[in-house]
This record gives structure tokens, C-alpha cells and sequence, in this order.
């Protein structure tokens, strides 16, 4: 299996937010995105509307429905304002992420001891809409068989303390204990994605010690690095990283 890239265009619409522009496009960042090869996107449209908007879920969904085989994965919290947009747009994915309406990015996974009775209801109206459900999930393998009971189809490994430890004498501990939590995963019947703070220097590493992973989603290294080298190499550099490390090798 080759890990699939979905770019995350919240940072496009966040500096197309800064004036009253359009400028840059978000549509056209996702085209390039998908022309460029990138199996899919991602978008995170939160209540206040700090950088993805209604209408750029609209035009986005037409965009990969346009494009044939890409998906659009919608994220974002279930108790917030994302099924609204499930509901309106079918998106092939719903990841739901537990991150407070003033929080200024995703920083934990759900407790599923805890928040397990208030999900169900709600994972299984995504279900029945047609939507994959992933869970973003902090990478504990006791947790992986509660998420499959809950009905997910997959867990989204949160991933910022791999990044923080990437390069580091911790990386081999932290990356076992991703290892453990996917093979966790894998033992419920889960697929498994992953995201936050992965770049084109960490992601192959990751994802060949805990492969198969079936999908990545990254916004804010690949936005950063197509400022310089522009959005088309970029996704193609992110793609090469998703080769190798299915195949399980790291450069």
C-alpha cells in the first residue's frame, strides 16, 4: 500500500484572509494540489471562520468530485459545526478532532473512556450518510479497539511528538510507541492515517516504521515550503516521501 496525500489548505485560506482578495486562491491551491498528484484534501472549517469558509468547502467539494478519484476529507470537532457540513456536502471523510472553538490548532487526541457515549450517535449518522469516520487519536494502543467499537473506520495518529522527537535521541522510543499503537489499530480491523507536524524530512521515517498507513494529511510544512519552491514540487517532494516510506525506506 502507498500512503495516499491529502493537503490540508487551512493555511492558503488563512493568508487569503488577510485581506479581501481572494488572493490566494484556495481553489486554485487545490487544483494544483490534485493536478500535481495528491490523492485528496483536507480543509478544517472552524465556527469562526479563521481561514476556511462555508463557501470554500462548497467549491472544494465540486473541485474533487471533478477530479474523479480524489477525496475530500472534512475535520473537524462533532459537537462544534462539522456535521453541518457532512450533512450539505458528503464528503468521503469525516476525521473528528476534539479541539476546543479557541484552540489555535489541534493539540490531542479524544478520550474515548470519556467521550465515547457522546460520539456514538454521531459516528453512526456520518456512517449512515455514506462518510468514513477517522478518529484523531493520540498514539496509545489501548485505545485503538475502543475506536473500532465506536464504529470508526480509521484512527488519525496524532503526530506532533514524533515531530518533536524526529531527529533526536528520543525518536526510536517514540516511534515504537507509534509502531504499537498502529499495529493496535490494525488488530481492531482499523486503517490508519496521520497528521500534524509532519514535513518532507520526517514523513518517510514515519511511515515506514509503522506502515501500512493509508493516509497522510499535512498543510502547514508543505504551504510553508511551497513559498519557496513553489505548490506543484512541493506536493511532488511529499509524494516521493510517501513512496519510500511504503516501501520502507527512508531517502
Amino acid at each position: 500500500m502507498i500512503t495516499r496525500l491529502s493537503v490540508n489548505l487551512n493555511k492558503v485560506a488563512l493568508l487569503r484572509n488577510a485581506r479581501s482578495l481572494n488572493v490566494p486562491s484556495v481553489l486554485n491551491a487545490g487544483h494544483i494540489a490534485l493536478s500535481a498528484g495528491a490523492a485528496g484534501l483536507t480543509v478544517h472549517p472552524r465556527p469562526d471562520e479563521r481561514h476556511i469558509r462555508p463557501q470554500d468547502v462548497e467549491a472544494l467539494s465540486q473541485l474533487v468530485k471533478d477530479h474523479g478519484a480524489a477525496e475530500l476529507n472534512i475535520e473537524g470537532n462533532p459537537f462544534e459545526n462539522l456535521l453541518q457540513y457532512a450533512r450539505t456536502y458528503r464528503p468521503h471523510q469525516c476525521t473528528l478532532v476534539p479541539d476546543a472553538p479557541e484552540q489555535s490548532t489541534s493539540d490531542h487526541g479524544w478520550d474515548l473512556q470519556r467521550d465515547a457515549p457522546r460520539l456514538r450517535p454521531l459516528v453512526a449518522e456520518l456512517k449512515d450518510l455514506g462518510i468514513r469516520v477517522s478518529l484523531f487519536m493520540d498514539p496509545e494502543a489501548q485505545s485503538m479497539a475502543l475506536a473500532a467499537q465506536l464504529g470508526a473506520d480509521r484512527v488519525e495518529l496524532y503526530t506532533e511528538s514524533y515531530a518533536r522527537a524526529f531527529g533526536t535521541m528520543a525518536q526510536e522510543s517514540v516511534l515504537a510507541t507509534y509502531a504499537r499503537a498502529a499495529s493496535a489499530a490494525r488488530d481492531a480491523g482499523l486503517m490508519i492515517n496521520a497528521g500534524h507536524d509532519l514535513n518532507r524530512l520526517n514523513l518517510a521515517t514515519f511511515i515506514a516504521a509503522t506502515r501500512p498507513i493509508a493516509e497522510v494529511s499535512i498543510g502547514h510544512a508543505l504551504i510553508a515550503e511551497a513559498l519557496e519552491w513553489g505548490l506543484k514540487s512541493t506536493v511532488e517532494t511529499y509524494l516521493e516521501a510517501t513512496r519510500f516510506g511504503s516501501a520502507g525506506r527512508v531517502s
